[in-house]
């Protein structure tokens, strides 16, 4: 009777808190009705878009008839994956791709943390904002326009660089045919499109920096080198672990509209990744079921990789997404 007594008070004085809490939640959401409302769009979006197009998914576990539809295709279970997995090709495609991923990370990621850096140390506010824009432009070019203009600079015949080899009297290189060259100009190539983009970010994290660290650590006789060492680097820390989770989750996406346009059939052996190869086959073959498998597999297995990095980056630098 007591303990009943005692949860019945117990309940009595913590309901109260209760509805406070309950209170200030429905005036914070009635003081930013505007902002909501504002949101309404983009969840719309993403409803349309991004969640109603997942029942598709469906597709991997049928053998799909485009003229049958979804309805009347044929259930088959886990037969595409079990497909997937004893495919010779799949497994030099997913080598593909993760040795280009990992290019991509161990060479391109570092790049605009440096570039941001150097940038914040310039001075000279017009040499600045040119250098800025020299590099920000490739990004707003498409691949189309750079495979097309790194085509004609490789060119084993008339190209710029080939032109060049041949000058110290060595012969022309097939870049773009030659299974040894291929992964390097695809890395190149997202290096020289997409870097100056991706120090933007970094920019925007130094500029939040306070600046009386700065001023506190040239006092304390702390020259530019190590003002950058000790306060710019730890001070984009959250920012750089941010964006290397995500690019973690991202290890299967090589690029794939990148090496649309650059590949041929002569270089599918480094070149072929997991979305040319979704491409490949549910386009070029029609096996739908097959391709749409390939498509999960890819996104499940980024999904696992975007938590295994969060949780490692908690453990290791106490510092994550979530």
């Amino acid at each position: 009777m007591n303990t009943t007594t005692t949860a019945n008070l117990d309940s009595k004085e913590i309901s109260p808190e209760l509805d406070v809490k309950r209170d200030s939640r429905w005036k914070l959401f009635r003081n930013n009705l505007d902002m909501y409302i504002l949101l309404v769009p983009g969840l719309l979006f993403l409803l349309l878009f991004k969640y109603t197009p997942m029942y598709g998914i469906v597709i991997a576990f049928q053998d799909f008839n485009i003229f049958d539809g979804i309805a009347g295709s044929k259930w088959v279970g886990l037969e595409q994956f079990q497909k997937l997995v004893h495919s010779d090709e799949f497994i030099q495609v997913f080598v593909n791709t993760l040795l280009i991923s990992f290019y991509k990370i161990v060479l391109l990621f570092p790049i605009p943390i440096a570039v941001a850096l150097l940038l914040n140390e310039v001075r000279r506010m017009f040499f600045k904002r040119t250098i800025q824009t020299i590099i920000y432009l490739p990004h707003f070019l498409s691949w189309v326009i750079i495979s097309g203009l790194f085509i004609n600079i490789l060119s084993p015949s008339g190209g710029l660089l080939n032109q060049l080899i041949r000058s110290f009297g060595a012969e022309p290189i097939s870049f773009l045919l030659d299974n040894g060259f291929f992964r390097s100009v695809v890395v190149f190539t997202a290096g020289w499109k997409e870097v100056g983009w991706n120090a933007i970010i970094f920019i925007a994290a130094i500029a939040g920096i306070e600046q009386e660290q700065y001023e506190a650590a040239a006092i304390d006789g702390a020259g530019r080198i190590k003002q950058m060492f000790y306060i710019t680097l730890p001070g984009i820390l959250p920012t750089i672990v941010l964006m290397f989770i995500l690019r973690i989750g991202h290890l299967l996406d090589a690029g794939t509209e990148q090496i649309l346009t650059l590949y041929n059939p002569v270089v599918y052996q480094t070149g072929d990744v997991i979305g040319t190869y979704v491409y490949r086959m549910g386009l070029g073959k029609m096996d739908y079921s097959f391709s749409t498998a390939v498509g999960l597999f890819n996104s499940v297995v980024g999904f696992l990789l975007i938590i295994f990095g969060n949780m490692l980056s908690k453990k290791l630098l106490n510092r994550s997404i979530w």
